[in-house]
């Protein structure tokens, strides 16, 4: 069974553009380090990603595996998971709330639970899961605050 891990960032951004970058999934490996490739593998009617396959290497973690994604109509939540067990992965479920804040910012809250094909130590695992989160979200934020405003 997977431990929840879940934590929260603010981005000076509005909630479309998160979203928007979280949503772009080919544009990945531009700016999430441990990303090497994305593939959209099939998507709903309404252009949104349905299943996307990764490739990380994050030196002490190689995969590839498949994701299924679902959205709230609003896209203030964006869910996903793991379509079939990996080399390392046996499930992966996990997502990205956004709430809008009145000052325009975007609070993003990562919620995240992988069951791990490997044995570690829970002491590792949480500390590995804290690092893995806390890069995502400080990745995402750089991004979503480097582009322009539109």
């Amino acid at each position: 069974m997977a431990d929840t891990s879940t934590q929260s960032i603010q981005v000076h951004a509005p909630l479309a553009r998160v979203a928007a970058v979280i949503c772009d999934f080919p544009r990945y490996p531009e700016w999430a380090e441990s990303i090497k490739k994305v593939e959209v593998l099939e998507e709903y009617e309404d252009g949104y990603a349905a299943q996307v396959g990764f490739q990380i290497d994050a030196t002490v973690l190689v995969d590839e595996y498949t994701l299924e994604y679902a959205y709230a109509d609003d896209l203030s939540r964006i869910e996903w998971h793991l379509v079939e067990p990996s080399k390392t992965q046996r499930s992966q479920d996990g997502s990205y709330d956004l709430v809008e804040n009145a000052d325009g910012s975007t609070t993003v809250t990562y919620t995240l639970a992988v069951d791990l094909a490997i044995g570690m130590l829970g002491m590792f695992r949480r500390k590995a899961e804290k690092m893995i989160m806390d890069t995502a979200l400080k990745e995402l934020k750089r991004r979503v605050e480097s582009l322009p405003a539109t």
